[in-house]
This record gives C-alpha cells, structure tokens and sequence, in this order.
C-alpha cells in the first residue's frame, strides 16, 4: 500500500484554513474550543466527488463539494447555514448530480422546547434548493417535529428515488379528498427532482421504524406499543417473507422480541441483522426471513456489549460489527474490508482507530478516517485497484501538529471492592506524580468513556492536569448487570464510584488532597454536582456543564413527551428522587462551583441551573453561573467553547492548591 498526499488537499485546507499553535491557557482555550473541521463527509456514487460539512463563522454549517479528478480543483460552497439555532448535521450523494441533507431546528411547544428536523435537497451547483419533509412527530404529544427519515437511498436501484418515512396526524395531513383519517408512520417513495410522492406502507399508530432491503423493499417494522397515547418499553418486530406484502411477527429463539432489534435486511441471505440479548451482554446476531425465524450469533464478547454495526454505502451493507474493551475492537464479516483494514493499521503511524465512512458503488473507492488517543484524525482517501491512499484533511485544523497526551487503560477499586474501569490521561512530559487532576464523570448516564481523542480531556492535559476517566457502574457497554438502575435510582452506587475514582488519584499520588477537582457535562455535571453529597471533602472544585440538578424537574420536562412513562421509570419514585438531587441538597454542598448552561437547551432545561445557582448563593455558598444564550445542551459555538475552557482553568487554577 503507497501512501501520498491528495491532489486535493490544497483546495480542502483552503476551506479548512491554516493549524494553529498554541503557547498558553488562553491560546490552547481558543484552538481546542473550535468545532471540528470536518462535522460529516461522503463520497458520490462515482466517487468523483466529495461532500464535506464544515464549520462556518462561530456556530454556523457549509457544505461543500470537491472535484477529485481535477488538479487544484476550487471547493465549491453549495449550502450555507448561520442561522441561530439551527444546524446542517449531515448530507449524502442521491445521484452524482443531487445531494440530501438534514438540517436541525428547534421549535417552541406549548410549555417545552422541541427539536425538529428537515430534509432538503440541493444539486451541486447550489441551485435547486428543495424542502423535502414538512416535518413528523415521534416524541411530541401533537405537534410536528421530525422531518422524516431515509428508508432506502436508491428503490429498484433508481437514483435519485428514495424511501421515506412520513408520520400521519390526522389533523395535519390532508391529501386529494380532503383530510386524512390514518395516523402513524408510515413510508413514501419519493423523487428528489419532481418531488412527486407515492405512500407505499400504510402508516401504523405504534410503528417506530421500518427497514428495507439493498433494493429498497420494504422488509421489517418495528412496533413500540403504546399505553393510553404513551411510550412503554414493549417492543414488536414484524417481517414480510420475500415479494409477499404480509407482515408477521418476528421471534427470535427465546420467543420474545424484546430480545431482537434489526438494523439492516439482507436480502442475499434473506436476513435481518442487528442486536439482541445473550447471557446479560448485547450481541450482534441475524435472525433469517423465511418463516423459520431461525437466530444466528454473529459477533459476541464475554466482558462487553457489542454496539456498533459497521455499514457503508448507499446499500448501507453490514459489512462488521465492533465492541469496546480497554480499546475499541472491530471484526469485519467482508474479507476485502478486513484486508484493508490490517494494510491501513500496518500503513498508517501509530496504532490507530480505522473508521470506514463511505464508498463509491461500485467499491473501488472508499471514504475512511484514522484517528488515535494522541490524533485528532485525519480523513483519507483509498483507491483499492491502486493500493493507494490519498490523505485529504485533518478533523480538527486547530491542533494539526500539536504534541498531545496519552490516555491509559486503568483499573480502581471501588469500596466495595469492585474494579472499575478508566482511562487516565497525564500531561505530556510529566513525572506522573503530584499533579493538579480532574475526574470527569461522562455524560448519559447510558453512555461511556472510550480509548480515543477527546479535546476536553486532551485540553486540560495540556494546561497540567491530569484526567481521569471512570466507567463507573451505570454506564453502558458491560452488559446489563452493570447498568442495571445504577444512574439515578441507584446513584450511591454510581456517584461512589466516581468518588472513589478521585480517591485513587490521591493513593497513587498522582495529585495531593487540595489539588483535586471533578468537571462534567449533562450526566457527568449531575455527577459533578452530587460527589458533593457523598463526600464533600473530597474534590476542592466543581465545573458542570449542562447539569442535571433535580431529578423531579427532569421527570417533569419529560411531562409533555410520549416518552414520559419511560422517563418516569428510568428516574424513579421515593425518598431516592430527592435524596439524589443536589438542588435539594445544597446544604452538603462545600466546594465552589462553577455553572454552564445554554438557554436553548432540549435535554436538560436551562431552569435547571439556574435554580441551583439561585439556592447556593441563598445558602451562602460559593458559586459562578455562565448561560450561553441561544445555545443548546452541545454549546456549538466556538466562541462559547472557547469561554468556557478559559473560565473553567482559571476557577480550577485559582481553587486546587499546587
């Protein structure tokens, strides 16, 4: 394999602009707080052609288009968004001529702040700009809000014809006799140009997806049963056998279909491919369409959860399948994929993390990016007739160069004697010993930290702390005993985890008592905030991000969501909804603390903190609250990154003793 760069890298970095270096705190706050410069890609059915999303100005998208056949070919800006809160999230090749993409709103509700998505569409001239959806709903109780989803990019191999989810509110929806008494989701095809569009499945009350085959026939839906116009966790998966229009009931071997959730219909081997339960661990599995129902174990870990099917262009075939222990693994069912996947390990420096994004149709070339713990990643091109691979633009331009830290694989006892798993990063160039540090809680709590690049991680590393990060009972990925209703039903046993991960940092020595603070965004700020409760000796200082502060608010926010059941279970009843909210207990509260909130926040309510920083200064404590108007629970602002990493060294600076 032949590596070089690409004869389109000058004409990306023009659009990307020139790395920057960074000296102090105020310079590294500026470069690690800038998105990243590419926020998605893809490659058009020729593969002549690449469709990068950027940053434009502090928090807005561009889409461009690149010609790759052409020496120093001059991008070509098709779609421009600046509008405030709204974002272009990603776009994809319908034809070598036409692109889709989905840009993300939101909306004011009677009493709640709603998400909304829209697709459009636009060729690559930048002209012909069309609004495909007129928006659906799958969350909120009456009112419109998603814009729809792709089923099938190409039907019947046509470009350009694609399969799209429509929601039916009878009083929204009206058709050629007037309104429409059908309600539910149901699938259009769609042609891009005209518009024109036909229903070819019947919208269903409770159907929450449905999933076609590589040539666009409607296969399996999946049901979420609904309790008096509410959300419960029951769910059915329903399959048509081949050229039959008749759903039926999927079981997998256990008889439940809880247990089964497809991804993806293969119709070569006349399977559905996606996740299912084995032994309290996730696994990949298929489960064959032709009546016989017959479950197949594809790809199993005994420690972890497998959660990732790996599936490229515009068939989205399930080519692997991939897991996270103390790195994240990846097994590849395609023999061509696993090939280029060891030659690019061997190829590139380092050991890093290959991720496969796109490819042409007809495979010779394909879309990928390699990144690392020390790597902000690098996206790159691969010609499989040449052997070659063309390196194309750097993932974060801000830090192209810059000497980062390395994050480690641990393991800590917990008090109960439970080894938890972390990963602890240490400032590049240190003894190890002595340091300032941070814990940092991740987010969720049905998420987990993973071996790879974080720029909040890698910025403090960079200003002389070190990181540690717990997976602390309650995350995901290690199977169902671990998570169980450790976040929040259960959170002396998460929150003690992450005091204890603290706790390890003072016995190894790697900082002193006074030299100890913890910092979370959403989940992890809550985590943040409630350490406190538990011990609140132990951290010096406080930063959370988004935090969640008490847990009936949360319930509440959920109140006018078809999800609220489900919420309401996730967090609970009893004496446990106040004992676990740090508004409520404020007076444990000792360290300083330091707020962020976005006033335009969907996942946890700016009311939040701002009714925990109210009650600590009226209890006398210290605090400083920073609301970023406008912005979301992701602070997708360059500006409002930026601050926030300069506010949070110099309160963390100021608060742990060194």
């Amino acid at each position: 394999m032949t590596f070089r760069p690409s004869i389109a890298a000058a004409a990306i970095a023009a659009v990307a602009g020139i790395p920057a270096q960074a000296a102090d705190t105020a310079q590294l706050a500026q470069v690690f707080g800038l998105r990243e410069s590419i926020l998605d890609a893809s490659i058009s059915p020729s593969g002549q052609q690449i469709a990068i999303v950027t940053p434009d100005a502090d928090s807005g998208e561009a889409l461009y288009a690149i010609d790759l056949t052409t020496d120093g070919a001059v991008p070509r800006q098709l779609l421009s968004n600046n509008t405030s809160g709204q974002h272009l999230r990603w776009c994809d090749w319908i034809s070598e001529t036409r692109l889709l993409c989905q840009i993300r709103a939101q909306a004011q509700g009677e009493t709640e702040l709603l998400g909304v998505t829209r697709l459009i569409a636009v060729d690559t001239s930048g002209k012909g700009i069309k609004v495909i959806s007129d928006g659906t709903t799958t969350r909120s109780l009456g009112g419109t809000q998603f814009g729809g989803s792709i089923v099938a990019w190409h039907v019947d191999d046509t470009p350009g014809s694609v399969l799209i989810t429509r929601n039916y509110v009878p009083e929204l929806t009206t058709g050629t006799h007037g309104a429409s008494s059908e309600e539910g989701l149901g699938v259009d095809r769609l042609d891009i140009e005209s518009l024109r569009r036909r229903a070819v499945e019947h919208p269903n009350r409770e159907a929450e997806r449905y999933l076609a085959d590589e040539h666009g026939e409607v296969r399996a839906r999946i049901n979420r049963r609904l309790d008096s116009g509410y959300l419960t966790d029951k769910i059915d998966v329903y399959y048509r056998l081949p050229g039959s229009s008749d759903w039926q009931k999927l079981k997998t071997g256990t008889g439940v279909p809880d247990d089964f959730w497809p991804v993806s219909v293969d119709s070569a081997s006349n399977v559905a491919i996606g996740f299912g339960g084995r032994e309290g661990r996730q696994v990949l599995m298929s489960v064959s369409l032709d009546g016989s129902n017959t479950p197949k174990v594809l790809l199993a870990n005994d420690k972890v959860d497998v959660d990732e099917a790996i599936r490229v262009g515009t068939a989205r075939r399930v080519i692997g399948a991939s897991f996270a222990t103390d790195r994240r693994e990846v097994d590849y069912f395609d023999p061509k994929m696993a090939k280029l996947a060891a030659g690019l390990a061997k190829a590139l420096p380092g050991e890093p993390q290959i991720s496969l994004l796109d490819e042409s149709d007809d495979g010779k070339l394909i879309l990928l990016s390699a990144s690392s713990d020390t790597d902000p990643g690098m996206l790159y091109l691969y010609h499989d007739d040449q052997h070659r691979l063309e390196q194309l633009l750097p993932v974060r331009k801000g830090l192209a160069g810059m000497k980062m830290a390395t994050m480690k694989p641990v393991t800590y006892r917990a008090a109960d004697g439970t080894e938890i798993p972390a990963y602890l990063t240490l400032p590049p160039g240190s003894s190890g010993k002595g340091l300032k540090a941070l814990v940092m809680p991740h987010g969720g709590p049905s998420a987990r930290d993973e071996w790879g690049f974080d720029w909040l991680v890698q910025f403090f590393a960079q200003a002389g702390y070190a990181v540690l990060q717990p997976n602390f009972r309650g995350s995901s990925g290690y199977g169902e005993n671990w998570y169980q209703d450790k976040g929040f039903k259960a959170w002396k046993t998460a929150i003690g985890d992450v005091n204890d991960a603290g706790r390890w940092l003072i016995q190894q020595g790697i900082a002193s008592p006074g030299s100890l603070g913890i910092f979370g965004w959403s989940y992890g700020g809550y985590a943040a905030l409630q350490s406190q409760v538990l011990d609140n000796k132990l951290f010096k200082a406080v930063v959370a991000v988004a935090p969640v502060t008490d847990l009936a608010m949360l319930r509440d926010e959920a109140s006018g969501f078809t999800n609220a059941e489900l919420v309401r279970g996730f967090i609970g009843d009893g004496p446990q909804v106040r004992e676990g909210s740090p508004l409520q207990r404020v007076d444990a509260i000792s360290a300083p603390v330091l707020l962020f909130h976005g006033s335009k926040d969907e996942n946890v309510d700016v009311h939040e903190s701002r009714a925990m920083a109210d009650a600590l200064q009226k209890a006398g404590k210290a605090v400083t609250y920073v609301e970023f108007d406008g912005l979301d629970h992701y602070l997708d602002s360059n500006k409002a990154r930026t601050q926030m990493l300069e506010d949070s060294i110099a309160f963390l600076d100021k608060q742990l003793a060194h």
